[in-house]
């Protein structure tokens, strides 16, 4: 089994489709049809559905995938290593992280990256912290910024970076700004909210907060990004619990503490792979970040 053609299948898989993956390799699309038949011919069985349209994985497809996607990212860093050894540190730095996270001004910090290392290519994704989990531990981001998803393993770890309370956020004319008051979550039970996608790092914390107290809570208005969030509440569709921060961003709105939530907090943290797979361009943004943050690990 060569590289080659493992980085053939990985492109096959992401594009689902041989003619596209061929442009975007540049190579002809009868070599990288050979190349694939090469790897289920030594695997000896089919990766693909092919139809006329797309193609799809099959089962061994998938499992190959996320082992091909690894062993790559494993060269990927084995090459940028020896660079940073050599005192030139270039290739790739993949980095995902959630909106508004806490504690880390994702455009600052990439901007002084870049400045110090401008060989390197940075490549930003955004989604919730579960997602970006996966994509670490399978090797496609470098690091990621986001909450604390699982213990960590033998291929995912997070840093902890800071920690702040949750805050009820609602309209100024709501009841509970009228009292002024810090809140349970007993006493949230019977209000509509506002929230983000299961995934998103303040959502699961919120979660977190109402089954710890055993309150159900139902979200009636779900979104996918911050200002929509604040808009809604602005419109006085809905109550929202939120990471503290969040409040700065929206002066209109009354912010009111959250009381018996016992040790939950919103974590910011970075999610790294184990320190022996941790790529060099990582490690420098780390050290950007805070110069002893890679040496902080938690457990």
């Amino acid at each position: 089994m060569e590289l080659r053609h493992l980085q053939h299948f990985v492109a096959v898989a992401e594009d689902q489709h041989f003619t596209r993956a061929a442009e975007r390799l540049m190579v002809s699309q009868s070599g990288l049809s050979a190349s694939i038949r090469t790897l289920e011919r030594e695997l000896q069985t089919p990766l693909f559905v092919r139809t006329t349209r797309r193609v799809t994985l099959t089962p061994a497809g998938r499992a190959l995938l996320a082992e091909a996607e690894r062993i790559l990212a494993q060269v990927r860093a084995a090459h940028e290593a020896v660079a940073a050894v050599q005192g030139v540190l270039r290739g790739m730095l993949a980095v995902g992280t959630e909106q508004c996270i806490a504690g880390v001004d994702a455009a600052r910090l990439l901007a002084a990256f870049r400045r110090r290392h401008p060989d390197v290519e940075i490549c930003l994704r955004q989604a919730g912290s579960g997602a970006l989990a996966e994509e670490v531990a399978a090797g496609r981001l470098d690091l990621a910024f986001g909450v604390r998803v699982e213990a960590d393993s033998d291929q995912l770890r997070s840093v902890s970076l800071t920690s702040e309370p949750m805050t009820v956020l609602c309209h100024a004319s709501h009841r509970l700004a009228a009292v002024g008051a810090a809140v349970t979550p007993e006493e949230l039970g019977g209000e509509v909210f506002v929230d983000f996608h299961p995934d998103w790092g303040p959502r699961r914390t919120t979660d977190a907060v109402f089954a710890a107290a055993g309150v159900r809570r139902s979200v009636a208005l779900e979104v996918n990004d911050v200002h929509t969030l604040l808009d809604l509440v602005d419109e006085n569709l809905g109550v929202a619990v939120v990471p503290r921060h969040f409040a700065h961003k929206r002066a209109s709105l009354t912010a009111l503490p959250v009381k018996g939530t016992g040790e939950a907090v919103y974590e910011t943290v970075a999610l790294l792979p184990p320190p022996q797979a941790t790529s060099p361009a990582a490690r420098a943004l780390m050290a950007l970040l805070d110069p002893g943050a890679e040496d902080g690990g938690d457990a």
